[in-house]
This record gives C-alpha cells, sequence and structure tokens, in this order.
C-alpha cells in the first residue's frame, strides 16, 4: 500500500492525534506509546526512522534525534478500527529516557504494575 492510501485509513482523535504502540522487530516486545498526528505519521513513512508529536512541546519528535536512539520502522500497521497504529521498529538503543529497554520494563515502572486475581 502506498503512503497515501495508508495515511488516507488513520482515524485520528479529535486532537488530531493518533496513539502508536512501537513494538520491537526482535522478539516483539512493547517498547513505549507514542501520540503521532499526520505529519508525523508522513516524515515516518518517508524518512523511515520513528517520528511522533510530542504533546508537551507541541512539536514533531524524531525519536533519538538527540539520544542516538533512533527506532527504524520496519513496518506500520493500523488496528481493525484504524484508530491506532502499530510500529514495528528496529531500535538503535532503549526507548525508555530511563535507559531500560522499553518503557513497560518493572524496573521503570517500579510498583506501577498490578496483576489481577488469577493471574500468571
Amino acid at each position: 500500500m502506498d503512503h497515501d492510501a495508508f495515511l488516507a485509513l488513520v482515524r485520528y482523535g479529535s486532537d488530531g492525534l493518533v496513539p502508536c504502540v512501537v513494538q520491537a522487530a526482535d522478539g516483539g516486545e512493547v517498547l513505549m506509546v507514542a501520540w503521532a498526528n499526520a505529519e508525523a505519521l508522513r516524515a515516518t513513512l518517508s524518512g523511515g526512522d520513528a517520528t511522533f508529536w510530542s504533546r508537551s512541546r507541541r512539536e514533531l519528535w524524531h525519536k533519538g534525534g538527540t539520544s542516538g536512539n533512533v527506532q527504524r520502522v520496519l513496518e506500520l500497521r493500523l488496528d481493525c478500527d484504524h484508530d491506532t497504529v502499530l510500529m514495528v521498529v528496529e531500535p538503535a538503543g532503549p526507548a525508555c529516557h530511563t535507559g531500560a529497554v522499553s518503557c513497560f520494563h518493572d524496573e521503570a515502572n517500579g510498583a506501577a504494575m498490578a496483576r489481577p486475581a488469577g493471574g500468571a
């Protein structure tokens, strides 16, 4: 599918953003979740590196632009409702600002983890 056709399918929220789940191509670990607008997705598709919209800075954010921990995007996929993007990436370093490989790493989250009753 060409880039314009893919972008036309994305269903953005009322704020013009879509959540992006970032997954490592090698092993499938979820690395992070970020937000993108159409411009960020277009930059990702044209440049090949993960680009997001920083809600706090209100600007495009090229992941790893400062740290060097870029994420080379191999695939973009939409969920069945077209309102969430899955980015399958080859990371060049840790995804989390704490230095952890994933933002969902137990050490990065500390006590912010719960398991439902009967869960493994």
